[in-house]
Order: C-alpha cells, then sequence, then structure tokens
C-alpha cells in the first residue's frame, strides 16, 4: 500500500507507505551503496543519486485502497524518492570528507532539485539526512535522501505563512531580521563564514538543534553563486565535524534543508535558504526524546540553555580544527 491521506485536524496529507514495513535491515557483510553490490557501479563513483528501492512516493504510484468517503480523502502517493550517495566508502562521515568533495555533493543536490522541479505536479523539493541508528538508520552508508512532494508539508506551509507575513508587516525577511539578531547578539553563533553562518537559534527546540543560514537572502540551491556552494560545502563540513567532537562519537541527526516551494506561488521575496538540524542526544549517553508536550500537543520543551550549549559546540568546533 502507498497512498495519502487527509488529517482534517492538521490540514495536512500523511504519506502511508506499508510496503516500507518490510524494508530489510543491511547485512552485516553486504551493502547495495559499495562498489561491488550490483547495485552501483562497479568501477566506483564520487557521489551518485540512486533512486530509492522503497519509495513512499513514486511517478507511477497505486491506485489508494477503496477507503474514501464523503468525510475521508485520499489520493495517490506521487512524487519522488532519491538516494544521494555522498562516497563509495562505506565507513567515512562528512566531516572526513575534504571541502571539495562535499561541493559535489551540493553540485548533486542541486542539480537534482532543478530535475524534480520540472515535474509541475511536485510542490516541494525536501533534501534530509537521517544519520545514526538512534533516529532509524537501517543503511550505514554516507548518504541522504530528497523527497518531491505533490504538497507543501505542514511545517514549511506555518514557516511560508510566518515569513509572508513578517513582510507583509515589516517590508524585510523574517529569516534575514534573525539572522542580523543573532549575528549581533554573538552567544549563539558557533561558525561564520564568508556566506553562511551556523548558530544554536534563540529558540531551539533541541540541546544540539543548530542552523544554517545564507547570509544573502535567496530561496533555494538554484539562486547559489559558486562561492556560496563552495561556503556552503565549507560550513556543512565544520558544522558536522563540530557536532562529531562534541562527545568523541559520530553524532547522530537529522539534517532537513528547508528551501523556497516549486510549482506554488513565487515566495523569493519572503523565503530564506536555510539548513536545521535535529540531534537527538542532550549529553554524551542521554537522548533527548519528543515526549507527549511535544508530540501530542507540539509544545516543545528544551532541557537546555542555548547560550550554553552554543559554548560547547564552539570549543568542539576549535577540536574538530586543531585535529588537522
Amino acid at each position: 500500500m502507498a497512498e495519502l491521506r487527509y488529517n482534517p485536524l492538521t490540514k495536512d496529507w500523511v504519506m502511508i507507505a506499508s510496503h516500507r514495513q518490510n524494508r530489510p535491515q543491511m547485512p552485516k557483510d553486504w551493502c547495495p551503496f559499495c562498489p561491488g553490490s550490483g547495485k552501483v557501479p562497479d568501477e566506483g563513483y564520487t557521489v551518485l543519486k540512486y533512486d530509492n528501492d522503497f519509495p513512499a512516493l513514486s511517478k507511477n504510484p497505486p491506485e489508494p485502497d477503496d477507503v474514501q468517503n464523503d468525510f475521508f480523502k485520499v489520493k495517490p502517493a506521487y512524487g519522488k524518492c532519491e538516494v544521494i550517495l555522498y562516497s563509495p566508502d562505506h565507513t567515512t562521515t562528512m566531516s572526513e570528507l575534504d571541502t571539495p568533495h562535499i561541493r559535489k555533493i551540493v553540485d548533486l543536490w542541486s542539480e537534482r532539485f532543478c530535475e524534480i522541479k520540472k515535474d509541475e505536479n511536485i510542490k516541494y523539493v525536501f533534501i534530509f539526512e537521517n544519520r545514526g541508528e538512534v533516529v532509524g538508520v537501517t543503511m550505514p552508508h554516507p548518504h541522504g535522501q530528497i523527497y518531491g512532494y505533490s504538497f507543501i508539508p505542514k511545517k514549511l506551509e506555518l514557516e511560508l505563512s510566518s515569513s509572508k507575513e513578517h513582510l507583509e508587516k515589516t517590508g524585510k525577511c523574517l529569516f534575514c531580521d534573525m539572522l542580523e539578531n543573532e549575528i549581533a547578539f554573538k552567544k549563539r553563533i558557533v561558525i561564520e563564514n564568508d556566506n553562511f553562518v551556523t548558530f544554536l537559534p534563540f529558540f531551539s527546540e533541541y540541546p544540539y538543534g543548530v542552523y544554517i543560514m545564507s547570509k544573502r537572502h535567496f530561496g533555494n540551491l538554484e539562486e547559489m553563486t559558486d562561492k556560496e556552494k563552495d561556503s556552503l560545502a565549507d560550513i556543512l563540513k565544520k558544522t558536522v565535524g563540530a557536532l562529531d567532537n562534541l562527545f568523541g562519537y559520530t553524532f547522530p541527526y537529522m539534517m532537513c534543508m528547508h528551501q523556497s516551494p516549486v510549482n506554488s506561488e513565487d515566495a523569493s521575496e519572503y523565503y530564506h535558504f536555510h539548513i536545521e538540524f535535529f540531534p537527538p542526544m542532550r549529553a554524551a549517553d542521554k537522548q533527548k526524546f519528543n515526549a507527549s508536550s511535544e508530540t501530542g500537543a507540539w509544545a516543545h520543551c528544551n532541557p537546555t540553555a542555548p547560550e550554553e550549549k552554543a559554548e560547547e559546540l564552539r570549543i568542539a568546533y576549535e577540536k574538530f580544527l586543531n585535529q588537522k
């Protein structure tokens, strides 16, 4: 089964993908993303786009089950699900890749964004990475994913609405204002280069939930200059390096790229490219769980002070730099 079901309480679509329940755990002695597996080029690759073997969304989705009525709505699970392989090396991490290699990942993200948005039925292109067993990763080989949705997911819809409202009230970009205030305050800034800033937001929901935000106002990868792509590769390496040096192990996280929607209204004036990290650890051996308040009410509680955790991240970043 693969279909979209509408939740009238939140006005959002839920992907029902029961076929993904049977996707395999990776055998210890075989990986489909490693050269020689028969699934990727035997001669190797640097970075690679790989069509998801168990997609929640597809260009030729099955007909939904006969469960719709006048109240409950369903529609086909139309869309695109791709895997972006970061390296042929099974055990490497993004912080261990050199910056020119990460630039190739950025270029592939950009190429796939431009290709996927050509389909006018796609309304949002979401680039993300899940890393670590604690967030449910079944394939440890370094990779991220891209989903092309036929709708704008609720969180992105809320961000778009808030940023549009802010522009109408103030004449300014909400994200530009946020970044200006973070830079002025300084204490939550972790890393900065010519074009991007990594910071722990004033309202961070996770102890180490950093954002990477562009200094220049633009909406998506397609609008980035070559210099900005180099800078994004640089700050991604440094940000992940800082996280990995917090507690001396490969830090689990969910990395989510927020861009302007496609084939929808033009949001270029009020939406602003940024990347959000959701690391599930609150200490070296303690996980931050989203319990009842966070899950049932969307009322988040961060058990730490962002200013203190930003200082920890700056120290971890210095450790990362000193490894070279």
